[in-house]
């Protein structure tokens, strides 16, 4: 039965998908920036198939193949690049920094879009090294007076997980490697999705708009008849097209096209960084509008090829339209491209053109390509589906002791938003040994209990252990006529650390889930745009592929069902990691560590403990984020049940000021460096006298400690009313609330063993 769980599973996760979206995932799964696109090159030559001769490179490396021969020369052109940075100095404490490429920002808000992100380095030796960038802890930010805002070069620090300078070179990583966001495709589909099995509408995702004529072309060339040619035809992937058209500059000097159509992006008018938002010349048709054809007279006659082309569509049954672009950008010191008289400029239409949520229609994709096979008389039939197979066997229960890298994983992937925190419940249930039989209490809090020793009874201490489950998010306030979602969101963030991104949404008591993205604010790319400061209040609007409310009724989804930026665990250098919602997954991680520790016995297995010198109780608390409420509720049933703690013990995130954009003036504990008691915060002063007793029983057993004063609040301060102290346990977070969020696992594994102590000892 189990095998056959497996194999259900695996086929859920099987997705029959066009050749031409293969290819298109996979070339934005590469990143290719500016004058750093030989990867994305070697790609996209392995696909041209052998039919049609061999592509060749030239020295700015632009890729080609030319087919036929004779009269008319016909060009087809793709970029290949997208705007990214390279790095431009490393600090003595190791962190990157960058300079854009091209060095003029495509958007006001390009570089803020990066902020708390995960980037990928690519290194001389052909390996890419993750990288978070710097964010602002919203939890430091109270008060604090010029605070730094992450919108320029200047501003922008990459955490690799390196502290020294050497180390980041002993990676691999050095001046002038490229740097871009990591990426993974999304698309937005009809239905629900169990893994990769969807329907697909739209594609959303970074780079898109950059690549869509790749894999146009890419389709075209299997489509293409060497035999069946009229003329001449190159089809050609350009470099450096973000750095006024270099690439295409050089090419055009080495073939002279009769004709040439041109695949890319429309163009807003360049008076200036953010004039276009302001303008009418600005591209204005919304995805799924087909075949866009490039003029800056879009109320006028195409002319020439352009219009030539348009009445092929129309024939064709094509759909199309003319659409506003500024004319190709041109290289300042030599004058060019020289275009031919009979050039048009294609493309498809954009939502939030050149941000991570970046939108396209595959219908249009789908009319481009057919538009140019009859132009350029291919008679081939599109290539068949693949299957992709992405295995996704069930996680199996432990039988031993995890390492906290594999607690973490499984905790950080797993989704909960608060008021919806069942499946991480159910993860942590799973992840402890089977001797540990935990009971869900009326609030969804999952609530351990260990005995005294039998001789301690009646006069033993009571000790809980409280961390919590939840994490920030959004819910479903309403959906929109025009089928968009409106959310508001639970739990405190920095709103430029999610809007322009993709959204994963859960609907309730369903593993299932749906894809989206999260739309930026009005005037996102006006001049002078910026961010409110502190936490997100007003409600934003998701786009998850429908157009109207009764289209996301009938796919299920309700108000009240949540929304999360997607996420994973993932290693840094040495043992550093990033992983969204480390707070509190890394507290609910040491609980379940130190229960392991507990039940060992001297044979080393696993069995209840009977030898503890206290009662003592593990909680893990729902809704923190929203206001304590989970602890409240399980303070108040204990306390009902004359079981308040004497101690409580909050493990939660020490938000720490590590990190060049904070100051230092407090919450300055060091990642790397051992758990951190959380003597102050905003909910609690732990009592002195207390907090040297568990510095005392850290030092005697060797454990790293640190302490101090921080930001927010714990789940402790719910127990004091109780008349339980408070000693809130950490360990330091750089970049908290954030996708950027960045542990040291020694950190965690000191936390972890803490809590044993102090079960044992206090």
């Amino acid at each position: 039965m189990k095998r056959l769980a497996l194999l259900f599973l695996w086929l859920l996760s099987v997705s029959p998908v066009s050749a031409q979206m293969k290819d298109l995932g996979d070339f934005m799964r590469t990143p290719a920036v500016t004058g750093y696109e030989r990867p994305l090159a070697e790609k996209i030559r392995a696909r041209i198939p052998a039919k049609l001769g061999t592509p060749q490179f030239d020295n700015m490396g632009n890729l080609f193949v030319t087919i036929g021969s004779g009269a008319p020369h016909r060009l087809l052109v793709a970029p290949m690049d997208e705007p990214g940075y390279v790095v431009s100095g490393i600090t003595d404490d190791g962190y990157l920094r960058v300079q854009r490429l091209p060095q003029a920002a495509p958007h006001p808000l390009f570089d803020q879009l990066h902020e708390a992100q995960a980037v990928q380095i690519y290194t001389r030796s052909g390996k890419y090294v993750t990288g978070i960038v710097a964010g602002l802890s919203v939890h430091l930010q109270g008060g604090r007076q010029d605070a730094p805002r992450v919108n320029h070069p200047d501003n922008i620090y990459i955490d690799i997980g390196a502290s020294s300078a050497a180390e980041v070179r002993k990676a691999g990583v050095d001046l002038l490697d490229p740097v871009a966001l990591e990426r993974e495709p999304v698309g937005l589909g009809f239905r629900f999705v169990t893994e990769t099995a969807m329907s697909v509408r739209f594609v959303t995702g970074t780079a898109v708009g950059d690549r869509f004529g790749t894999a146009v072309l890419t389709e075209l060339a299997h489509r293409l008849d060497p035999a069946q040619l009229q003329g001449t035809l190159t089809i050609a992937f350009v470099a450096q097209q973000w750095a006024t058209s270099r690439g295409l500059d050089r090419l055009l000097q080495h073939i002279k096209p009769d004709e040439m159509v041109y695949l890319g992006r429309l163009l807003p008018s360049r008076r200036g960084p953010g004039a276009q938002a302001q303008s009418a010349n600005v591209p204005r048709r919304e995805p799924g509008s087909g075949v866009l054809f490039a003029t800056d007279k879009p109320d006028e006659p195409l002319p020439g090829l352009a219009a030539d082309l348009a009445q092929l569509a129309a024939h064709r049954n094509i759909p199309s339209a003319a659409d506003f672009s500024a004319s190709l950008p041109r290289v300042s010191y030599t004058r060019g491209p020289v275009l031919p008289a009979r050039f048009a400029h294609l493309g498809v239409a954009t939502a939030w053109p050149v941000t991570p949520a970046e939108i396209i229609d595959v219908a249009d994709l789908k009319a481009l390509t057919n538009l140019l096979a009859a132009w350029s008389g291919a008679t081939g039939e599109s290539r068949p589906s693949v299957v992709e197979m992405r295995p996704t066997p069930e996680p199996q229960r432990p039988s031993r002791a995890p390492a906290m890298t594999d607690l973490l994983e499984r905790l950080v992937e797993s989704y909960g938003v608060s008021g919806a925190e069942g499946p991480v419940r159910r993860t942590v249930e799973d992840l402890l040994p089977a001797w540990a039989k935990p009971e869900t209490d009326g609030g969804g809090n999952l609530i351990l209990k260990l005995p005294a020793n039998p001789a301690a009874r009646g006069k033993a201490k009571r000790i809980a252990f409280v961390a919590h489950t939840d994490e920030i998010g959004y819910v479903i306030e309403s959906i929109a006529e025009d089928g968009r979602l409106i959310v508001r969101s639970r739990g405190g963030g920095s709103p430029q650390f999610f809007l322009g991104h993709p959204v994963r949404l859960h609907r309730q008591n369903s593993r299932e889930y749906a894809l989206g993205v999260i739309e930026l604010p009005g005037g996102w790319d006006a001049p002078g745009f910026e961010w409110p400061r502190g936490p997100q209040a007003a409600p934003v609007r998701v786009d998850i592929g429908a157009r109207s409310a009764g289209e996301v009724e009938s796919r299920g989804i309700r108000v009240g069902d949540t929304l999360t930026i997607h996420k994973k665990f993932r290693s840094l250098l040495g043992r550093r990691a990033n992983g969204r919602s480390f707070d509190d997954r890394v507290g609910c991680a040491a609980l379940i560590s130190a229960v392991w520790a507990l039940g060992k016995t001297a044979q080393g297995t696993q069995a209840m403990p009977t030898s503890l010198p206290a009662e003592v109780i593990f909680i893990w608390a729902t809704r923190e984020e929203v206001g304590l409420e989970g602890a409240l509720e399980a303070a108040a049933q204990l306390a009902a049940a004359s079981e308040a703690p004497d101690y409580v013990f909050a493990v939660d995130t020490f938000v720490s000021s590590d990190s060049p954009l904070e100051s230092k003036r407090f919450a300055n504990a060091p990642i790397g460096q051992g758990f951190v008691i959380r003597a102050v915060d905003n909910s609690n002063i732990a009592p002195r006298e207390e907090v040297e007793k568990l510095i005392r029983l850290a030092r005697a057993h060797n454990v790293p400690v640190q302490y101090g004063v921080t930001g927010g609040g714990n789940d402790g301060a719910a127990f004091t009313r109780h008349g339980a102290v408070d000693i809130p346990i950490a360990w330091p977070l750089r970049y908290s609330h954030s996708p950027g969020e960045v542990i040291d696992l020694r950190d965690a594994e000191a936390l972890a063993r803490i809590v044993e102590l102090i079960s044992r000892h206090w």
